[in-house]
């Protein structure tokens, strides 16, 4: 298994690094399968907030889904532990929905259908019609700004069960992914606490 320790803005020393390896070891009790653990350090020394002065990212890479916790603290090592405990947290979390959720199926999912709404019809161009940029394949009209960050990941298609593991072990609130079972993009959100919602797009 490979780590990784690096710092952004911040000089990381030998026994700062020792003492995350150590502390490190027990993510790979709790985790299988771990290739490669990341930990990024980041200083905002300038921040307005003491406790939010350095920031520490964990990531677990393997051949299953990422797995990703961050924390802020005053320095950097208290910054670690609290990552580290999240990180601990959602491992344990998942597993303990892994076995609740074993069996799942999609008869086990209130599903709501969602209308389209109706397209308005084009008003047509006015006379001050506004120059039209291209964005992304994306089309602006005037002068306001945009900014788009587009991003591509490898996937596979998922079954529910292995969408909501996904999502948990990013830490995220939603996950899009394809229904295995449907073929269907399809996205996976959280409620509230153990409850979760289901939308998938049927392609005409």
């Amino acid at each position: 298994m490979e780590i990784s320790i690096t710092g952004r803005r911040i000089q990381l020393d030998e026994d700062f690094k020792e003492r995350v390896g150590e502390k490190l070891e027990a993510v790979t009790r709790l985790k299988n399968r771990v290739d490669r653990i990341e930990v990024q350090v980041t200083s905002h020394e300038h921040h307005r907030q003491p406790d939010e002065a350095v920031q520490v990212e964990i990531t677990l890479a393997s051949k299953g889904p990422i797995i990703r916790a961050a924390a802020t603290a005053d320095e950097k090592m208290a910054a670690f532990d609290l990552a580290l405990d999240k990180l601990k947290g959602i491992v344990r979390k998942a597993a303990d929905r892994r076995k609740s959720h074993r069996g799942l199926r999609s008869h086990d999912i209130i599903t709501d259908e969602l209308a389209s709404p109706t397209p308005k019809p084009d008003a047509g161009p006015k006379s001050d019609t506004p120059a039209v940029r291209n964005v992304a394949g994306i089309e602006v009209r005037g002068d306001g700004p945009l900014a788009i960050r587009e991003k591509v990941f490898d996937s596979v298609p998922l079954t529910l069960a292995q969408a909501l593991d996904e999502m948990e072990l990013v830490g995220h609130d939603f996950f899009l992914y394809v229904d295995s079972e449907t073929a269907q993009p399809s996205v996976v959100y959280r409620r509230h606490g153990y409850e979760y919602g289901v939308i998938h797009l049927k392609l005409g």
